[in-house]
């Protein structure tokens, strides 16, 4: 496939000025750069167009060699143009990724925001009702006392790195091509410290712990995130910090289990309180409140309470109490009781259809299906 015009690449007339050029590179590099357009292979593809563009266009002599003989004259293979991506035109291209990126010549180009952190945090089920507020305490890092931040021993001084003479960037030759890399010995400070603060082990910083006020609000879920910006590690080589995420775990609660904004409870009643009807009091979150239960309720029927659940961080409506209730066989009977309960089996058997008739729907289903 024939490549590109360069020119036409970069949107500019055959006698575009350096800078207009320059400036049309910037354009397409901050638009197309990968870091912007983490999953388009389209934008990688353009990216690199332009990249190769402005490599020939901002050198005159490989511009001269392309506007005499086109992609032959500065085709490595093909003998004619001449060099690697050398001179001046590279020194622009790093000023470029400069204002893109925070870099540049004679600047700090390894600049990094820092890591974010984690913090899971356990509350319990009425603290996550209603909000609350905590301390915690994390790993952090401070500027040395010793050296003030500089890495270097009391009474002496970082000195201009000799390796890249203070640009933080060195030149490696790969074949043709000319690459400009983090210099090894300033890692793209510019500097290199020969004596080294020995609190700090020259790094400016130290480990230490601080303490923040953290405020959950009212009604939290388990796994909700509450950002803390900028309390995360601290960037590099001034750099922005990252950020802090308070991940909220709720403890396992003695009577009520959640799900989503609605409460669940489990509530045992007497045998006689289920077959006569009563009234029970049970508890919420806000304190006591009474149901009544009608005669003949069985296990696992479901009271609603609405408005006794939680209110959910994004709910506009608070959800509600679901008491599920038990009936509760009794133990430990007397002799006075048994006596009772075989009276009243023997009544109850006189009629057994009309008083237990879930026991008989049960047992006509068992007739049928050993009749078929």
């Amino acid at each position: 496939m024939a490549k590109k015009d360069f020119y036409d690449i970069l949107g500019v007339n055959r006698d575009a000025s350096d800078d207009e050029i320059k400036k049309a590179y910037r354009k397409l590099a901050m638009k197309y750069h990968p870091d912007r357009n983490p999953d388009s292979k389209d934008a990688e593809e353009k990216f690199k167009e332009a990249k190769e563009a402005y490599e020939i266009l901002s050198d005159s002599q490989k511009r001269a060699a392309y506007d005499q003989y086109g992609h032959a004259g500065v085709d490595p293979q093909a003998g004619m143009g001449g060099g690697g991506f050398g001179g001046g035109g590279f020194g622009d291209f790093a000023d470029i990724f400069g204002d893109i990126f925070g870099g540049g010549r004679g600047g700090r180009s390894n600049v990094y925001r820092g890591a974010d952190l984690r913090y899971n945090m356990e509350i319990t089920l009425e603290e996550a009702a209603r909000g609350v507020e905590k301390q915690i305490k994390i790993p952090s890092h401070e500027e040395c006392d010793s050296c003030h931040g500089t890495g270097a021993k009391p009474g002496t001084e970082a000195k201009t790195c000799h390796t890249c003479n203070g640009h933080g960037q060195v030149r490696v030759a790969q074949g043709f091509f000319s690459l400009q890399q983090t210099c090894p010995t300033c890692h793209g400070t510019g500097k290199y410290i020969p004596d080294p603060c020995r609190k700090c082990n020259g790094t400016g910083r130290v480990s230490t712990h601080k303490t923040l006020a953290v405020k959950i609000p009212a009604g939290v879920d388990e796994g909700d995130r509450i950002r803390l910006s900028g309390e995360g590690e601290p960037g590099v080589n001034g750099g922005p910090p990252g950020d802090l995420y308070v991940v909220t775990h709720i403890k396992q609660h003695a009577v009520f289990e959640r799900e989503g904004n609605d409460l669940h409870c489990e509530m045992p009643i007497s045998f006689a309180c289920a077959a006569l009807g009563g009234e029970i009091e049970i508890p919420t979150l806000s304190g006591k409140a009474r149901i009544t239960i009608p005669a003949e309720t069985q296990t696992g029927q479901v009271f609603r309470l609405r408005g006794k659940g939680i209110k959910g961080v994004r709910s506009a409506i608070t959800g509600d109490l679901m008491c599920h209730v038990v009936v509760e066989t009794p133990v430990k009977l007397t002799g006075r009781q048994k006596e009772l309960l075989k009276e009243f089996e023997e009544i109850s058997q006189g009629d057994s259809d009309k008083h237990n008739p879930r026991a008989k729907s049960f047992m006509d289903k068992v007739k049928d299906f050993f009749a078929s």
